[in-house]
């Protein structure tokens, strides 16, 4: 068995053609999607509308099962969904894949089956060790689930992530299973990159982590504090350091950091410049190379899955404090001034 085999963590390919990546080796073919939440239900709709059969894995009683029904999909628990499947789509949070593997997808999958994740998360950090004859694929869409459901609509796509960890007991299947469902979902509509499971792990957690959540926060949140103990208002605040930067960020998003500078004004670009050299630091490079670091070594998956058995205790104390924060309700504040703000959020 050959393990992610063609790719370093510095190199990707690009696939961009049908004829690379058709949707032919699933039609016919059965496709579990288990969990059907934010990316659980994009991935079963979009390829459900492409002609793939698709049904779906949830447990009795819980939300997910009542939508998934409500959407017409054939809902039956996992162990049962998994069974006969030539596709098994694991669409759950992370923290639940292990014992879910050895519950109920391992001890039912046909000989045949491939497995897929959303994630390298699992595989990448051991908390699933599939065994060597079965086929292990990730298709890892770079946006959350109602976007890539939004653009497939819209006759889009959105970018994903694509790795074969694990050739199973047929490579040609395994591969041709995974971009198939890469198109069905609408990726090949922008791109189909292909990576490893350890490079989309990592690279994923760090930029969680030190930028889009983590750093993010962490600007707003001092930039707030600073403002306010300097005696501006709290509104204020909130407005220059918190609402206002998703704009910019969607020029990023949109532009890239160039395109950006040149959507802005003068001052605020001059700015820019002039504040980097203040916050761009040689502690601030050690402090990322320690996140980095954190997550290749398992530090943080460990970290992680400690809290997730101790039934998240850790985190629920942080989110208690955060939600106390005072910039909180200087948002509420900001937010009841715009009323389609309140459109976004339903």
């Amino acid at each position: 068995m050959v393990r992610e085999p063609k790719i370093t963590p510095k190199d990707v390919i690009i696939i961009q053609n049908d004829a690379d990546a058709p949707l032919a080796p699933l039609i016919g073919k059965s496709v579990c999607v288990l969990g059907y939440g934010n990316q659980g239900q994009a991935h079963a709709q979009n390829l459900r509308d492409g002609g793939v059969m698709v049904r779906v894995g949830s447990e009795p009683h819980t939300r997910g099962f009542a939508a998934a029904q409500a959407a017409g999909f054939e809902v039956l628990s996992s162990a049962k969904a998994v069974q006969n499947a030539d596709l098994v789509i694991v669409a759950l949070p992370d923290e639940i894949h292990g014992k879910l593997w050895a519950s109920a997808i391992e001890p039912n999958l046909a000989p045949h089956a491939v497995v897929g994740f959303l994630h390298g998360f699992s595989v990448r950090f051991g908390l699933v060790k599939p065994a060597a004859n079965i086929g292990v694929v990730m298709v890892a869409p770079k946006g959350p689930g109602k976007t890539v459901r939004d653009r497939f609509v819209m006759g889009q796509g959105i970018p994903c992530l694509f790795a074969v960890h694990a050739n199973g007991a047929n490579a040609e299947n395994t591969r041709a299973l995974g971009l198939a469902w890469a198109n069905g979902i609408g990726s090949l509509r922008a791109a189909i990159i292909e990576t490893t499971f350890a490079a989309e792990a990592e690279t994923d957690l760090f930029g969680e982590q030190s930028v889009l959540c983590g750093g993010m926060l962490a600007l707003v949140k001092v930039a707030y504090e600073t403002l306010v103990e300097a005696g501006y208002p709290p509104m204020l605040a909130y407005i220059e350091c918190c609402h206002e930067l998703k704009q910019v960020a969607d020029l990023m998003y949109a532009r890239g950091p160039s395109g950006m500078r040149d959507a802005i004004s003068t001052t605020a670009e001059f700015g820019a410049f002039d504040a980097e050299h203040i916050l761009l630091t040689e502690q601030l490079r050690a402090d990322f190379k320690r996140i980095l670091i954190s997550v290749q070594d398992g530090t943080f998956a460990r970290r992680f899955q400690h809290d997730a058995d101790d039934g998240f205790s850790r985190l629920q104390k942080m989110q208690d404090a955060a939600q106390h924060h005072p910039i909180e309700a200087a948002g509420r504040a900001v937010r009841a001034l715009i009323p389609w703000l309140k459109e976004e959020q339903k």
